[in-house]
């Protein structure tokens, strides 16, 4: 399955998202590869942090920040059982290259309603993307959450009134993310029964409930 993080606003939480998804399935011994898209290579800083601090590789990250992402991303995904996109903000080429790559794509939006109303754009790109790929699967994933606030319920609710729905688990704004993104880790590695690693696990499971499959071209 290919999954790719979009969304044309910037600050919502992307490459976080990737980075700790494809660490959760890479630690139940899924072969992945993460393509970062984003022209400022967030993820491939992140990668190589973590050599600088000696860390094993558990999956590949690699530069693919070029409109032809739809057709080199189903070639990497022969050899994988997921590919993991971090998608780039506001550069339409290489959005619709990812979005013509992917089986699902996860929109994170943050409990915000400007996020909300942000969202309308990439509701249309999908759209788009839907005339050559009719069963491409898409979801909201509301990310960067304070526990218990209005505002996340309120942005839940505004995004109710759309399809795509919203993912079940929310994730929330946790320092965890922050610390284990410094040292070229992922959050479970720093420990796998705290908040932050509970609700990526939950997410994982969320997506894997969907029962997307690759496509056959």
């Amino acid at each position: 399955m290919i999954v790719a993080l979009l969304n044309q606003k910037g600050g919502v939480g992307k490459t976080t998202l990737a980075l700790n998804l494809a660490g959760e399935w890479a630690r139940q011994g899924k072969r992945v590869t993460l393509i970062d898209a984003d022209p400022q290579g967030s993820a491939l800083d992140w990668s190589q942090q973590r050599a600088r601090e000696g860390l094993a590789r558990t999956f590949g990250v690699v530069g693919l920040a070029r409109d032809t992402l739809h057709r080199e991303a189903p070639e990497l995904a022969r050899n994988a059982d997921h590919i993991v996109i971090d998608g780039p903000p506001r550069v339409a080429a290489l959005m619709r290259s990812a979005l013509l790559a992917a089986d699902l794509v996860l929109i994170p939006v943050q409990p915000s309603p400007l996020d909300g109303w942000a969202s309308a754009e990439m509701l249309a790109l999908v759209s788009e993307a839907r005339i050559y790929r009719p069963d491409l699967a898409a979801r909201f994933v509301l990310n960067r959450c304070g526990a218990r606030t209005v505002l996340a319920r309120e942005t839940a609710e505004t995004l109710a009134d759309h399809d795509p729905p919203v993912l079940g688990p929310t994730i929330g704004q946790r320092v965890a993310f922050a610390v284990a993104a410094q040292s070229g880790r992922m959050v479970s590695e720093l420990d796998d029964d705290t908040p932050a690693a509970r609700e990526i696990a939950a997410l994982t499971a969320a997506i894997d409930a969907l029962g997307i499959r690759r496509a056959t071209p």
